[in-house]
């Protein structure tokens, strides 16, 4: 398996990435369906765009508005040519929380 995919594995420290602007730049990511997802404790961190699995995420625990709460965030992509589901909690307060990887099977058509 490839090494940065390998390290993603662990769950660690993400951050709402790509420069996000604050809790409504990440509530529009949402309402898009693609969110940004930075693991910090890479060299230079990476920056992960997600397609949400709506079926797997959950946003009823998000107050956007008061900027409190949570959101977890599924969706499957390709990082150095392999398949893999990301997973990761976000607290509104501060758009940060844990995440991780999980490599799927080149035979499997979404995550399990």
């Amino acid at each position: 398996m490839n090494e940065l995919v390998e390290f993603l594995t662990k769950p660690q420290r993400v951050i709402n990435g790509s420069n996000s602007k604050g809790v409504q730049d990440f509530k529009d990511q949402i309402d898009r369906g693609y969110v940004f997802v930075k693991f910090t404790e890479t060299k230079g961190g990476t920056d992960l765009g997600v397609r949400m699995d709506p079926d797997s995420c959950d946003i009823s625990k998000a107050d956007f508005e008061a900027a409190t709460g949570s959101v977890h965030i599924e969706g499957d992509l390709e990082l150095n040519y392999v398949k893999v589901r990301c997973k990761a909690d976000i607290n509104l307060e501060n758009l940060e929380g844990e995440g991780y990887l999980v490599p799927l099977e080149d035979d499997e058509e979404s995550a399990a």
